[in-house]
């Protein structure tokens, strides 16, 4: 074929399907059923188009859909109703909202502390549109867990599952209302077990599940479910400036801390009063004193008053043991304050100077 001959390039395109043609009609007869045939056999119904994974995320979403809320906030800013929120007003700083869902039949919501900590009122738009002022009932910072209530009937409970038994590598679905995008579903992979989250309020949480389940502001306080349609975390963050990171707080720690707000209102731990911070032991020290571990914690401030004063505990010293166990940094000493140890003296040994003490405190209640 010559450049700059169209003629010559129309003739030999028709050419080639007059053939394309002929081959078609010899082996099917000219009907174009059988055309259609020659590419596969139609399928009977919908169920054919789906593979395993399709109706594995479509079973747990029918699941677990009913049981999450729409969360609306009033009264404060919300973590969830930032600059990026195409919803919220320039200027209106009043309103947020977030995830949560429904895991008695009473009406209790699990949820984030970030989506209702200090809110004035809140409303919970179920997945039927039915719309419930809601009443909160505990709330914990540390990590980052509330229960609100709300009274509807034929609610749908979602079933909260074991964490510990969740493997790296299996189906994780994430639901949720990001931006107000009511009962959004994404699905990817557990990425991996065991990570730690700062809280807002400082403290630690463990065993956090990071998955690669899309998460958007508003996903917060939603439900991470299995295939199963079984709730093996609540989602709480996601690394904006990555891609595919996002982590949730594993249903077995949900479970205990949502026990305690519905009996207390809040989770009860102990305190002593003092502030430190994290610092590396000279190995000489760390020999001659026998220590399980090569770093402490230096005392910078003792409250006036608290059980950390009344034990003697001095600005200087280096916690490195409460109650028998080794504090080698300040998450280690917030473990240990538990319920259990509120009002039970407990050794606590220091560093002064060189010298190792053995003090007695007793943890209190904080308020």
């Amino acid at each position: 074929m010559r450049i700059g001959s169209p003629v010559s390039e129309s003739v030999g395109f028709n050419q080639n399907m007059d053939l394309m043609s002929a081959g078609m009609g010899e082996l099917h007869g000219n009907n174009p059923a059988h055309l259609a045939g020659a590419f596969g056999p139609a399928p009977d119904n919908d169920a054919d188009l789906l593979d395993a994974y399709s109706r594995a995320v479509i079973a747990a979403a029918d699941k677990v859909s009913p049981s999450v809320v729409h969360i609306v906030v009033s009264g404060r800013t919300s973590a969830e109703a930032n600059s990026s929120d195409p919803r919220r007003r320039p200027g209106n700083n009043a309103q947020g909202s977030g995830s949560g869902f429904v895991f008695t039949p009473d009406g209790f919501i699990l949820t984030n502390s970030h989506v209702v900590h200090g809110a004035e009122s809140l409303e919970v738009a179920l997945a039927d549109g039915g719309r419930f002022s809601a009443q909160p009932i505990g709330d914990d910072p540390d990590s980052d867990l509330a229960v609100i209530r709300i009274h509807a009937p034929d609610l749908v409970p979602a079933a909260l599952g074991d964490s510990g038994a969740v493997r790296v590598g299996q189906l994780a679905i994430a639901i949720g209302n990001p931006y107000g995008f009511q009962t959004s579903v994404t699905a990817g992979v557990v990425s991996a077990l065991g990570r730690s989250l700062r809280s807002r309020s400082g403290r630690l949480i463990d065993s956090i599940i990071q998955t690669d389940a899309a998460l958007n502001p508003g996903n917060s306080g939603g439900p991470l479910v299995t295939s199963r349609g079984e709730v093996i975390g609540v989602n709480t963050a996601v690394i904006l400036p990555a891609q595919g990171i996002c982590f949730a707080i594993a249903s077995n720690t949900a479970r205990f801390v949502a026990g305690r707000l519905i009996r207390d209102g809040r989770i009860l731990r102990g305190y002593l009063g003092l502030g430190g911070q994290n610092v590396p032991l000279p190995r000489r020290v760390v020999r001659f004193h026998n220590l399980a571990a090569d770093t402490g914690i230096l005392v910078i401030t003792v409250e006036r008053g608290s059980p950390a004063e009344q034990a003697g505990v001095r600005e200087g010293d280096i916690v490195v043991e409460f109650a028998g166990w080794a504090t080698p940094d300040i998450d280690s000493l917030h473990r240990l304050l538990t319920e259990s140890q509120i009002g039970v003296r407990a050794s606590l040994a220091v560093l002064r100077q060189t010298a190792r003490e053995m003090l007695s405190v007793t943890p209190q209640l904080r308020v």
